[in-house]
């Protein structure tokens, strides 16, 4: 399971970095690294168009895993570099944004967007959303497979009536994720889950921002 990123337009990014002269760049060797869109080639790829533009890049890095407590530590090891840049930008996940946010006083932006959190597919360099953190989940009663992200309707009753053998109507290479969860629930001799109608989904059933205590 990882974090998919993508990268945010050029001209974001220096919109972000237009009062910035000097900037530091972080990347992330754990999902940007796997996505190349924040591993070392993708970093020093940056720092080149950057320099480009006439920005002066003090130093880069890319934290094993930008999300967890290590930043704090890397960071310190770059701290003459880090504060030397007027600004930091992040090639990480939202998350990694965050955290390295915390541990330094410098202004953070980030060089991506994050999309999803998916996983690899048997085809190289292809990832699909797996789960939407919707706090609702309704995978019993669809044999393990999740219409919120595997149907590009998000249907929670289907299918619609635009599956044609299989496949889907709004992408023709993409298995009819309802036509899955019959298979899946027939060969499990569950069917009779096909037919219970689910409610409109209730997308504010978890708390936002989430917080959870573990007992």
């Amino acid at each position: 399971m990882i974090s998919v990123t993508e990268y945010k337009p050029q001209e974001e990014v220096l919109e972000f970095l237009e009062k910035c002269q000097s900037v530091y760049i972080i990347g992330c060797g754990s999902c940007t690294t796997i996505t190349h869109t924040g591993g070392k080639a993708e970093v020093l790829k940056m720092k080149e168009s950057l320099a480009e533009t006439g920005k002066e890049i003090t130093g880069w890095m890319v934290i094993p895993t930008a999300c967890d407590e290590l930043a704090k530590d890397a960071l310190k090891e770059a701290g003459d570099e880090i504060q030397s840049a007027d600004c930091l930008l992040i090639m990480t996940c939202a998350f990694g944004v965050q955290n390295i946010a915390m541990f330094t006083g410098k202004p953070v932006f980030p060089a991506l967007n994050t999309i999803f959190i998916g996983k690899e597919q048997t085809t190289p360099g292809l990832f699909s959303e797996v789960c939407r953190q919707c706090g609702d989940c309704v995978l019993a009663w669809t044999g393990g497979i999740c219409p919120v992200v595997s149907c590009s309707k998000g249907l929670l009753n289907g299918p619609c009536g635009g599956t044609d053998e299989g496949k889907c109507e709004v992408d023709s290479d993409k298995d009819c994720a309802w036509t899955m969860i019959y298979n899946r629930l027939k060969d499990q001799g569950r069917l009779d889950l096909f037919d219970k109608e689910q409610p409109p989904k209730h997308y504010q059933s978890g708390t936002r921002p989430g917080k959870i205590t573990i007992q």
